[in-house]
């Protein structure tokens, strides 16, 4: 196997890219070689969200941005990285690495800020806000106040203004 220069301080190594290179989907379409291999895609995948910036950032070492962003998105569409992900657990926990034990204690499993006043059974609350009965009738607009005759035009109040039905 031949070994890729290291471009960055926290790149696969060639010891972590033999374990994961078995477990990368292989290629389906035949002609034209890639311009970047897969290494320095994972590779710039890895730095941009590790430094957690912009795709548009990931450095040119790492190959271009619209190719790195768009394997990522391929291989998310597809599971491939929860693939790779369970693979590398499952190894990792036959060779007694992980340790799968869970403490939680009742200092760290909080109620949501919101969540402190639940509704008590015996008082009832109303839904709707004061004055909602009045709200909901017909407004009738007068020509002049204190003069007696038709509306000039009535209108429901969850309706535009713009619908007016005269009288």
């Amino acid at each position: 196997m031949a070994s890729v220069a290291v471009a960055g301080r926290a790149d696969l190594t060639d010891a972590q890219w033999a374990v994961l290179e078995p477990l990368l989907p292989a290629g389906k379409k035949p002609g034209r070689p890639p311009q970047w291999t897969r290494r320095q895609l994972i590779n710039g995948i890895r730095w941009r969200v590790r430094a957690g910036t912009p795709w548009r950032d990931v450095p040119p070492a790492y190959g271009s941005w619209q190719a790195v962003y768009g394997l990522f998105r391929r291989w998310q569409r597809a599971g491939v990285w929860a693939v790779i992900l369970a693979a590398l657990q499952a190894r990792a926990d036959a060779a007694g690495l992980i340790t799968w034990d869970v403490s939680v204690d009742s200092t760290i499993a909080r109620a949501h800020q919101h969540a402190a006043g639940a509704r008590k059974r015996g008082m009832l609350r109303r839904n709707h806000p004061v004055g909602w009965e009045i709200r909901n009738r017909l407004i009738t607009r007068w020509a002049d106040p204190g003069v007696d005759g038709p509306p000039s035009c009535i209108w429901p109040p969850n309706r535009p203004r713009s619908r007016f039905r005269w009288s």
